[in-house]
């Protein structure tokens, strides 16, 4: 399909005949999810995808950790940056449950996020030890494409938790500083969060 046919059914909201219901269902919840895949299926990144690696300690046991990376609502409050307003459509906490978040004022200052939304699911849950989810941006921007995988990994320290994170598959158009800045943001909102929660 060309462009204009792809703009004609993301105004409509209507999906074609052929789409599957999977993302049928993603897209009447989140309404970005039809768009995203239709523009990943037109699209084709010959740049090799980057990996984000980041790790803190946070003064929390592991099972308070690992509460809130599976709580829709502190995950929109820990993850994202400062001046964007998300909305969560779905989120389902357990194996091969979905997701799909869209994003308001998506703006960091006088940049704006390359993303109008994200939805994904979770590939696998080891309570309180590890958290693994597939996801991809809703984007028109072909750089931005592609799926991603984060893995979050807990481990005990003598105070509290480790808390590895890793990004794979970063798209091309997403720089490695500025990954790497957004989780060092992320990692430090989730271990105030974790830690007043102790308080």
């Amino acid at each position: 399909a060309d462009g204009t046919a792809l703009d004609r059914v993301w105004e409509s909201r209507s999906p074609p005949d052929n789409y599957c219901e999977e993302a049928l269902q993603l897209m009447l919840e989140g309404l970005f999810a039809l768009r995203g895949k239709l523009v990943v299926a037109r699209t084709a990144n010959v740049e090799p995808m980057a990996t984000t690696r980041i790790g803190i300690d946070i003064n929390a046991p592991r099972a308070t950790v690992y509460r809130l990376l599976l709580d829709g609502d502190a995950v929109i409050g820990w993850m994202m940056p400062d001046g964007v307003s998300p909305e969560v459509h779905r989120f389902e906490p357990r194996e091969g449950g979905s997701f799909s978040i869209t994003l308001a004022g998506a703006t960091t200052g006088a940049a704006e996020l390359p993303h109008d939304a994200y939805y994904g699911r979770f590939l696998s849950l080891v309570p309180d030890e590890q958290v693994v989810e597939v996801l991809e941006f809703v984007t028109e921007q072909d750089e931005m494409t592609g799926t991603q995988t984060i893995t979050f990994t807990l481990s005990d320290t003598g105070t509290g938790t480790h808390l590895d994170s890793v990004h794979e598959g970063v798209p091309p158009g997403l720089s490695a500083a500025d990954n790497d800045e957004h989780w060092q943001m992320a990692l430090a909102k989730l271990k105030s969060m974790a830690e007043q929660r102790l308080r």
